[in-house]
């Protein structure tokens, strides 16, 4: 499929911002009051999807100015992820060679094994049930802001002031969410709440097997060959390897740029693959997919 980009503005990804907003906005309003269940299902998937968005926007799209495009991505539908925060981490998290390090890849779901051994049993216990696909779309969103907020926490004391200043953007951009709600909405502020943590729920799915344990870099991302309804949902991002060599790539442009070279870049990953999400949920919805303590790394001798 081809699609009509100008020289300035990448149009399918305005036009599915666009598209997201204007679905929140019958979600919130005239779908609350049909049917809740089915507002807060679709506010959830919307929300996940405006994530997959904000994730392009943070890599430069959809025009050539970023801060226009980080406007167009402004308010905070997920209440829960400064999008200032989301950008730095992720910035960091494309490092390729600390991807996985469970001290600086802010994203790595892996700990320390020093760490990991001094931790409580009830902590280490939520922490392998995360580790399952079950538990990380049940526990999962918890867990992950639990820890994000207290990485945060620990930048500030090291003096990082990038992290109050995204959360202090974060508040008027969650009061345009609370506002519309309050104002327009139909929806009450307790089952925005449940479409908040499913959302974060379904992005679970994306982020669970995205990256594993490999002595070599290029061997830590995952090509996951679905097209279907959820790599629409995350938007390519599937081909996690195509887009991690690619950050740039726009989502529409990833399945074309593998399949066309789907050998090469196998080869390039080390065949770190899975044919579909049906795939991923057959292997590993109650089992571990990998140990939480990093098996291959230490603080003092990390993989080449």
């Amino acid at each position: 499929m081809h699609w009509h980009v100008s020289g300035r503005i990448e149009w399918p990804t305005l036009t599915l911002i666009i598209c997201v907003y204007l679905a929140f906005a019958v979600a919130t309003t005239w779908l609350a009051d049909q049917s809740l269940t089915a507002s807060i299902l679709m506010t959830s998937v919307l929300i996940a999807f405006f994530s997959s968005l904000q994730h392009e926007v943070i890599h430069g799209h959809p025009t050539k100015d970023q801060r226009l495009n980080d406007l167009l991505v402004f308010p905070a539908l997920n209440l829960a992820i400064p999008y200032a925060r989301f950008r730095d981490t992720h910035i960091a998290h494309h490092k390729d060679s600390r991807l996985t390090d469970p001290f600086d890849d802010p994203e790595s779901n892996y700990l320390d094994a020093s760490v990991w051994r001094k931790l409580p049993r009830l902590i280490r216990f939520v922490l392998a049930a995360n580790n399952t696909l079950l538990g990380r779309l049940i526990i999962g969103p918890a867990v992950a802001q639990v820890m994000f907020i207290a990485s945060d926490v620990r930048a500030f004391r090291e003096g990082d002031l990038k992290v109050v200043t995204g959360w202090l953007w974060h508040i008027p951009a969650a009061i345009l969410v609370i506002l519309w709600l309050k104002v327009a909405g139909a929806m009450p502020l307790w089952a925005y709440g449940l479409a908040v943590y499913a959302g974060l729920s379904f992005l679970k799915i994306r982020t669970f097997a995205e990256h594993q344990a490999h002595v070599l870099s290029r061997g830590r991302s995952v090509i996951i060959e679905d097209r279907g309804f959820l790599a629409f949902l995350f938007l390519n991002n599937n081909l996690h390897a195509v887009h991690h060599m690619h950050p740039k790539l726009p989502w529409y442009a990833l399945p074309s740029r593998y399949f066309e070279r789907r050998a090469h870049y196998l080869r390039h990953n080390g065949g770190y693959r899975f044919g579909s999400y049906a795939d991923v949920f057959r292997r590993y919805f109650l089992s571990s997919k990998d140990p939480v303590p990093h098996p291959l790394w230490s603080r003092d001798e990390p993989p080449a």
